[in-house]
């Protein structure tokens, strides 16, 4: 269901990734019945789960510290891993009522790209053995392809080994 050099409405990541002038492709999904859960999401996107990155935020041990932490749609985050990642002693899943108010995205159309804040962001390392990976394009029913050398560059990240 990717649509390529179709006219497709812009999202504040796209405009950022503009700006930025990363290169990337849009890719669009049905999602009628609401959120796709990410393996879903490369399943309807015909591409290999290990490519397509879903965007988690937590809440550290430290009052007030948020981090993100982008992984493979198909991998779970290792708590511990990304404590350490964060240099945090832990941290825990943010609630899903409190991802709007605090990234301005909404489960399943969350990225780590044009949050209201930029905080410390983290992509598992795996990424780097891809020439591209794709992650929300800040809405449900969208997701960017882009170099992920250039996404870590472009939002601060790092690279870190955070999955289990």
């Amino acid at each position: 269901m990717s649509k390529k050099n179709e006219k497709i409405e812009k999202t504040n990541v796209c405009r950022l990734l503009d700006r930025a002038k990363i290169p990337y492709e849009t890719h669009t999904y049905p999602h009628e019945d609401g959120a796709v859960d990410g393996a879903t999401v490369a399943q309807i996107l015909n591409q290999p789960p290990e490519k397509v990155f879903k965007t988690l935020v937590t809440r550290g041990a430290k009052k007030g510290s948020y981090y993100v932490f982008d992984i493979p749609v198909e991998a779970e985050l290792d708590l511990k891993a990304a404590a350490r990642a964060a240099g945090e002693k832990s941290v825990e899943m943010l609630h899903v009522a409190e991802l709007l108010p605090l990234t301005g995205y909404v489960r399943g159309g969350c990225s780590p790209v044009g949050m209201k804040k930029q905080f410390p962001t983290f992509i598992d390392a795996s990424a780097q053995s891809q020439p591209t990976i794709m992650i929300s394009a800040g809405k449900i029913g969208m997701q960017v392809e882009l170099d992920p050398k250039a996404l870590c560059t472009l939002i601060g990240a790092k690279f870190a080994e955070i999955t289990v």
